[in-house]
């Protein structure tokens, strides 16, 4: 019998009494007479002969019948109706251990029954790669396909996955191969065949912590190695006093004192200059990189690389790099082998990625706090579901100390206690550095443990499943074995269950409960109690001047036991509060200014699978923008009012065209029509005369495709290159009263029509100057 119904929609009960109706007929059913029945409603299905929603209680009840055949394991009440939830294209707010993996099978299956394809979404590969073997038995059985897509296998592989009913993959791979299908040359070159229904699983990760940055294909750039090793040397001669460094913002400036030391070291009159500003930015990230990126806080170095950290999950992000010449400084700053910045070929944000699915759902244990986002971004309303069992971890108050070392101490006190007992201990943290340094501290008092840094997703899983064995300590960043069950070893639950610690709070209240959510899996006993210190990383950033005056005034006595009183537990909670607001406010402009690329990328993509799909008269379009680029360039250089410029437009007849066009110099007629009409005129020609050379229309498709996609790609990348400039000096307009995203909204207007022009040029020119050879074309 259910329970807590009353916190869940009638309609969702509704349905869940008809599935439950449904059985004892599925269970009657013999293996055989179970795919006979699943074939049919798939057959019904892809002849559209009605609509999914009309046959939920029945695909659920016969998913829910083969689930408890092939995996031993029959969904409870509870997770059904989250999969109902999940239909609807709502999250499903079902705490850790309640099932989320059993829970998806329903809505998959009868998602992909019309053969459109559904995409469940994982946080990483070994979760996807785990998910579509296990509970692929269950989808196989019943006569769906399967696939499993990586970016380690080969393109013929991940084809194959897309193709399947369902596709297991990663977020980051199916936004980036969106990207890549839209940087082919054919419709053989590109995977994807639609964005129709999404699950994403531990959406909370994915739709919120990593959506303030977009995903970004990049091309090599130009190298500029010996400037970041200047601006390396430069501010590490500083003093303190030299430079203000904000650490909430974390951003650098130079005070009087380094602006006079920059002069003088490079040899100039003034760094800000208009002369120097690639110089100051250059010596701006160098500041930064030095003085508030911190090595296994921000980054990792690894294999004489530095990879980025993810400040959510303490996960290294091997696919990410800073960006804006940031990652180059910090190469520098480390003595590593300096990159070639990259300028961008292709971007998008996950938030605009997966709104593009006919329907997308999610699952998560915690969501509820991010409910109006969810709401607002993705149209997904958050629905918490009763958990199957009472709740029975106990939270303890969260305790706070006037310094790191006494936090530690206190940290290692309650972990000798609990492991003397043999009561299993799991110790998180914010940070790479923080693990290790609680692993010394622990090894010095002969507390053996184990230490997760989320770098390697299946040894992780492995071992963080039996974090909940007796006398087990394990130190994990956040995000170590996510999508993992621990379970409870023998004799645990009366010790007490799993002991949770937390370090420090992170950067949202949502992932310190889904730390506390590690505990109290399906109604067993567990335990969490959170420590913090006032000189915490987020304290230091994002505490107020009050809370500082408290640390100032604590630390200078030594204390070394619990600070008391309700004014200093709501400042530090104000402190977490205040970077949740800015992380929110990043996700927003993050997005705003996507939205502005969005409407281009769209036409671009759209143009693009046109021309791929055979769906556009490539010779019109042609012909129509060489039309376009003769009126444009003839007005640009005779422009009434000014001084004509000949010598130009001759280049642009006899270089551009290709058109010999000697008399124009001689005089200035009165009217450009007939220089017009003639380039127009000749023009044609020209291209009528390369249709007749290619001996097959099939050739001349092929060269048309190939000259308007190049040329479509080079003018779009260039587009996005400058729109990432654009983004980061629209930014200093704000200190002169403007509003940045209005100021970006109109200059990247004027830049799309800019392109749009470049467009039709780059296509004149290369189909004009174009040398029609028997072995094919050579453009010009």
């Amino acid at each position: 019998m259910l329970r807590n119904t009353h916190k869940v929609p009638r309609k969702l009960n509704r349905l869940l009494d008809q599935v439950n109706a449904l059985n004892k007929h599925y269970h009657k059913l013999s293996d055989s007479q179970l795919k006979d029945e699943s074939r049919q409603l798939q057959q019904k299905a892809r002849q559209g002969r009605f609509h999914a929603d009309s046959i939920l209680p029945k695909a659920y009840a016969l998913v829910r019948e083969t689930d408890r055949r092939v995996l031993s394991l029959y969904p409870f009440d509870e997770q059904v109706l989250g999969g109902i939830v999940l239909n609807q294209g709502s999250l499903s707010e079902m705490k850790t251990g309640e099932g989320k993996t059993l829970t998806e099978t329903m809505p998959v299956y009868l998602n992909a029954l019309s053969g459109r394809g559904v995409h469940v979404v994982t946080v990483n590969n070994y979760l996807s790669h785990r998910d579509a073997t296990y509970i692929g038995q269950v989808f196989k059985f019943l006569g769906l396909t399967v696939g499993y897509n990586a970016p380690d296998l080969s393109f013929e592989a991940k084809k194959q996955a897309y193709a399947a009913d369902i596709t297991y993959s990663t977020n980051s791979e199916l936004a980036f191969d969106y990207l890549k299908d839209n940087m082919a040359y054919s419709r053989s070159q590109q995977l994807q065949r639609g964005l129709n229904y999404a699950i994403i699983d531990e959406a909370d990760s994915i739709l919120i912590d990593e959506a303030r940055t977009p995903l970004i294909i990049s091309g090599a750039g130009k190298s500029y190695a010996q400037i970041y090793q200047m601006a390396d040397r430069f501010v590490k001669t500083l003093a303190k006093d030299d430079y203000h460094a904000d650490l909430e913002t974390k951003t650098v400036t130079l005070l009087d004192s380094g602006i006079n030391k920059a002069n003088e070291f490079f040899g100039i009159h003034n760094l800000f200059s208009r002369d120097n500003l690639v110089l100051a930015h250059y010596v701006s990230n160098a500041l930064k990189a030095n003085y508030t990126m911190h090595c296994d806080v921000d980054y990792v170095i690894k294999g004489g690389d530095a990879y980025l950290v993810d400040q959510f999950t303490g996960r290294v992000m091997t696919d990410r790099r800073f960006a804006n010449g940031l990652h180059q400084a910090i190469e520098a700053k480390e003595s590593l082998t300096i990159h070639a910045m990259s300028h961008t070929d292709a971007s998008i944000t996950y938030q605009n990625y997966f709104r593009m699915y006919g329907k997308i759902a999610g699952m998560t244990g915690t969501a509820h706090e991010n409910a109006r986002e969810l709401y607002e971004t993705y149209h997904m309303q958050v629905i918490q579901i009763p958990t199957h069992k009472p709740n029975q971890r106990h939270d303890y108050s969260t305790q706070i100390y006037a310094t790191i070392a006494a936090k530690d101490q206190a940290v290692l006190a309650l972990v000798k206690k609990l492991n003397k007992r043999g009561q299993p201990v799991l110790v998180g943290t914010t940070s790479v550095e923080a693990s290790e340094r609680l692993a010394d501290l622990f090894a010095k008092n002969w507390i053996k443990a184990q230490v997760l840094n989320a770098k390697n997703n299946q040894a992780e899983a492995k071992v963080i499943a039996k974090a909940g064995q007796k006398y087990a300590v394990t130190i994990a960043t956040n995000m170590a074995g996510r999508g993992t069950d621990i379970k409870l070893g023998p004799g645990v639950k009366e010790l007490g269950g799993l002991f949770v610690i937390g370090t420090a709070m992170h950067e949202a209240k949502r992932i310190d409960n889904q730390l506390r959510g590690r505990a109290g899996r399906q109604g067993d006993p567990g335990a969490s109690q959170f420590f913090v210190s006032l000189q915490d990383d987020l304290i230091l950033r994002y505490g107020s001047e009050h809370l500082h005056t408290f640390s100032t005034k604590y630390q200078n006595k030594h204390i070394k036991t619990p600070l008391k009183g309700r004014l200093l537990h709501r400042l530090v909670s104000n402190a977490q509060a205040k970077i949740e607001g800015k992380n929110y406010d990043q996700r927003r402009s993050t997005l705003h200014l996507d939205n502005v690329l969005r409407l281009e990328r769209n036409i671009v993509y759209q143009q693009r699978q046109k021309i791929i799909d055979g769906h556009a008269d490539m010779e019109k379009v042609i012909r129509a923008m060489i039309a376009r680029t003769i009126e444009d360039k003839v007005n640009q250089f005779t422009a009434p009012k000014k001084t004509w410029n000949l010598q130009q437009l001759d280049e642009f007849i006899n270089d551009d065209l290709n058109i010999s066009f000697p008399d124009v110099k001689a005089d200035k007629p009165a009217t450009m029509l007939p220089l017009k009409n003639y380039l127009l005129k000749q023009s044609m020609a020209k291209v009528g005369q390369i249709k007749q050379e290619l001996s097959t229309q099939k050739q001349y498709e092929e060269f048309e495709r190939v000259v308007l996609l190049k040329s479509i790609d080079r003018e779009w990348r260039q587009n996005m290159d400058n729109m990432e400039q654009l983004k980061l000096s629209v930014f200093l307009r704000g200190y002169g009263q403007h509003n940045p995203l209005v100021e970006y909204q109109n200059l990247a207007q004027g830049m799309y029509k800019d392109m749009q022009r470049s467009i039709d040029e780059r296509v004149a020119r290369n189909v004009l100057n174009a040398e029609i050879r028997q072995a094919g074309v050579k453009q010009g």
